[in-house]
């Protein structure tokens, strides 16, 4: 049974809004995370986590915003033949004609969904960004693994990884470091 590991890029506000600058049209703080290095074994730690994934759940923002980079990147060696080739699962009840290869649309109950997910995948079911689904995941108690590169900067406004009355959830800290300028943290849910 494989496990459902969150992964975010998040600043020590919690905020995890557009690091990479996509929503300039909406969100004039995006783009925080080219502010900072992570070094090379903060791409090791993107790099193994993908690895270790055997798919990745999307919600339909995220998604769209990955089938519009990832396909087209080159020079992205392993890490882009993984992200394209791998399964791809987008929570949506809007999406329509996915065009990103190895690509299927969940609209079914999520709790089921996800449980569907872990059942048929031995490894890790990846989810990055995405924030109002992992604040549903969170919410139903899904979450078996959080994985945070926690970036130091403060924006005081913008989607945040844990929202407001987001249920109470004990992890348990089991790795910590420093890549770059970057801290890594990976917490696992106390079941």
């Amino acid at each position: 049974m494989g496990r459902l590991v969150v992964t975010e890029f998040v600043t020590l506000d919690g905020v995890m809004q557009d690091p990479g600058g996509a929503e300039k049209d909406t969100f004039d703080r995006g783009g925080w995370a080219f502010r900072f290095d992570r070094g090379e074994d903060g791409d090791r730690f993107k790099l193994e986590e993908l690895m270790a994934a055997d798919a990745q759940l999307l919600g339909r923002v995220t998604y769209e915003g990955f089938a519009k980079a990832w396909p087209t990147m080159e020079g992205t060696g392993e890490f882009g033949e993984k992200m394209n080739s791998m399964p791809k699962f987008v929570v949506s009840s809007t999406l329509e004609n996915p065009t990103w290869e190895n690509t299927t649309v969940l609209r079914g109950d999520l709790g089921e969904e996800v449980g569907a997910l872990k059942e048929r995948f031995e490894r890790d079911v990846l989810v990055a960004g995405s924030a109002r689904l992992v604040q549903g995941l969170l919410e139903r108690d899904l979450v078996d693994v959080i994985r945070l590169m926690v970036f130091p900067v403060v924006l005081g406004e913008g989607k945040r990884l844990f929202a407001d009355g987001a249920p109470e959830l004990p992890f348990e800290l089991v790795e910590t470091g420093q890549t770059g300028q970057v801290a890594a943290l990976v917490l696992q849910r106390h079941r």
